[in-house]
């Protein structure tokens, strides 16, 4: 039986995306399925930054909905700039540069920047972090075991993904905290709980950005066997000469990497296992046979939670997307969130199936040279804390309403509360 779709009492005319208010409406999902329907490229207005951000209204956007044309954005770099920014509204170019590393930068830039940083993820830093991930994932289930309740998304989501992220970097345990507080208000744009104004952003970014620096400068004097090193002693050779990272670039990666890769997988950890609670048929589908339908059940996980909502691109010359005429310099935005529901591309987009297949899904991106670096890591970071999960704690459930990250760029969410009463060996 097909899942019924989603639907809005608003019309066409009234859904205005760059409202954050209609974000946390319920019928969210209702409204990207009228836009796909009706209007798949859409123009909305910007919202108006803070008076005390001291930052002007942007011009508006575009918005893709649809699976096709957001594929078609992301695989044509020339066409549609990363840089200034990726975000929706804009920033100071330099501010924008530090704060998003690759992700807010072009070819050649870019391609050189990702040739050096694959450079430093070798096969034998690849083993010891995926043998980590399964020591962090049980030492975690350990420590929780015996309480018989917690904030999932505190306990389990978000610990395992930070800590395997500040062990491959080399960064001590005292710290883990601190960094974790710092992501939180990054991403948290548009909440007021984590971000109340630009200067409380800016100091989480700052802060970030010089302890990557810290470290760099570290291992360049004392070399250990961690990431930071690696990376710091990675190199590629072109016309031009060899090309190592700066320290500059490695704090800018550092925060890209422990925000993206922190936040992106806590969020699809604290999803899936929300979906596992409301569809009983699926979690045993899963734990029947684990490892034949862990692939599929993973990419599912990503599809149906889409970590990140939306990425921009700005237009370099005038182009046409879904029938609409773009003109130079405007705004494009890729919302993947409706790309991964788009009736077009799935079957029964609105079921949560641990067996889809296929799933050609972009919760790490629509192709292209900014697809996430960390995709296979988050996979494996997610199978691993399901399967402690399912295998110590059978019983684990959620028990209340998530609190949702208010935000039109992280699918987050902030708490949510879970039990258990069985704990196997």
């Amino acid at each position: 039986m097909t899942t019924e779709l989603p639907s809005t009492d608003l019309a066409l005319d009234d859904i205005r995306l760059g409202d954050i208010e209609q974000w946390m409406r319920p019928d969210r999902e209702g409204i990207f399925a009228k836009l796909r329907a009706e209007r798949p490229v859409s123009f909305h207005e910007e919202p108006a930054p803070p008076p005390e951000m001291g930052i002007p209204q942007g011009p508006g956007f575009w918005a893709l909905t649809r699976y096709a044309d957001v594929m078609q954005v992301s695989r044509d770099p020339d066409t549609f700039h990363s840089a200034p920014t990726s975000t929706i509204g804009d920033m100071p170019a330099e501010i924008a540069e530090w704060l998003g590393s690759m992700i807010n930068m072009d070819a050649p830039k870019h391609t050189k920047l990702r040739l050096i940083v694959n450079r430093g993820f070798t096969p034998r830093q690849i083993a010891r972090i995926e043998a980590s991930v399964r020591e962090q994932a049980t030492e975690i289930v350990d420590r929780m075991a015996p309480l018989g309740e917690c904030d999932f998304v505190a306990e389990f989501a978000a610990a395992l993904p930070l800590q395997i992220i500040c062990d491959m970097m080399g960064i001590p345990r005292s710290d883990t905290q601190h960094i974790f507080e710092l992501t939180n208000v990054i991403l948290g744009v548009g909440d007021p709980e984590y971000v109340q104004s630009l200067e409380q952003l800016m100091e989480a970014g700052m802060g970030l950005f010089q302890y990557g620096l810290a470290l760099a400068e570290d291992r360049l004097a004392n070399p250990r066997d961690d990431i930071t090193t690696a990376l710091m002693q990675a190199e590629i050779e072109d016309e031009s000469g060899k090309h190592r990272l700066t320290s500059s670039e490695l704090g800018s990666f550092f925060l890209l990497l422990v925000v993206a890769g922190n936040e992106t997988t806590r969020t699809a950890i604290s999803h899936g296992m929300k979906m596992l609670t409301e569809h009983p048929d699926q979690r045993k589908l899963w734990v029947d046979d684990f490892d034949a339908v862990s692939p599929t059940a993973v990419e599912e996980i990503v599809r149906w939670s889409t970590p990140v909502i939306n990425f921009r691109r700005t237009a370099t010359r005038d182009t046409t997307v879904g029938g609409q005429d773009i003109k130079a310099g405007e705004k494009v935005v890729m919302f993947y969130n409706s790309a991964n529901r788009d009736e077009r591309a799935f079957d029964d987009p609105f079921r949560f199936d641990v067996l889809r297949t296929p799933n050609e899904h972009f919760g790490f991106g629509a192709g292209g040279p900014h697809f996430c670096l960390g995709a296979n890591l988050a996979r494996r970071e997610i199978r691993v804390m399901f399967e402690e999960l399912l295998r110590r704690l059978p019983d684990i459930e959620v028990t209340g309403e998530p609190d949702m990250l208010q935000s039109s760029f992280i699918h987050g969410i902030k708490r949510m509360p879970c039990a258990w009463h069985t704990v196997n060996d």
